[in-house]
């Protein structure tokens, strides 16, 4: 599966996985308890800057930075449309926020690390007998997921743009659903030949 992990080091890598979820939960939910496009505003330039320090490592997600911009946009033109440029513009920054520190997590984090967080955090569950492995691992699966579509999408298209000279657009979902479909098959397949079930 393609992955958007960055080999190139930066500051945020050193830092430790559940420090950076635990920024990332704190920075969502706050987000999301104000209104005010001033504290809104500042927090999408903290979050642009530290994003931006990354250098070299940000280059992976170029393609997934242009959809973000584009969503943001499209968000800020509906609620203009609908006369609520304010809400509009509080979304986008929200959005733009989230979005970026998701990313800068997915750059400087590895898997494995992301896994052992959730291990850790979902371990008190083992007194009821619950597999926390098997749901840290879902967990873990479902952000994989996530990246590998994007990765997919980028390969797809960059290989589109090559052979006609203009981007893919919708004509990309049918292989793309073909390949995470594959994907998804072959992660199944190992699974069942490690875990046995």
């Amino acid at each position: 599966m393609g992955s958007l992990y960055s080999e190139h080091h930066t500051w945020l890598h050193n830092v430790r996985a559940g420090v950076k979820l635990l920024v990332l939960a704190l920075l969502s939910a706050g987000l999301f308890l104000t209104h005010r496009v001033d504290l809104l505003l500042f927090s999408a330039v903290i979050c642009v800057s530290v994003f931006a320090s990354l250098g070299r490592a940000t280059l992976a997600a170029r393609k997934l930075l242009t959809s973000i911009v584009v969503a943001s946009l499209l968000i800020v033109a509906f609620h203009a449309f609908m006369q609520q440029p304010m809400l509009g513009v509080s979304s986008a920054l929200r959005l733009l926020s989230t979005a970026l520190m998701g990313v800068a997590l997915t750059l400087t984090t590895r898997y494995s690390d992301l896994l052992d967080v959730f291990e850790r955090l979902l371990s008190p569950l083992t007194r009821f007998g619950v597999r926390v492995d098997r749901i840290a691992l879902q967990l873990a699966l479902m952000l994989r997921f996530v990246e590998h579509f994007f990765v997919l999408w980028k390969r797809l298209d960059d290989a589109h743009r090559v052979r006609t000279g203009q981007p893919g657009g919708l004509r990309l979902l049918a292989p793309l659903t073909m390949q995470m479909l594959v994907s998804a098959k072959r992660v199944a397949d190992t699974l069942e030949l490690r875990l046995g079930k």
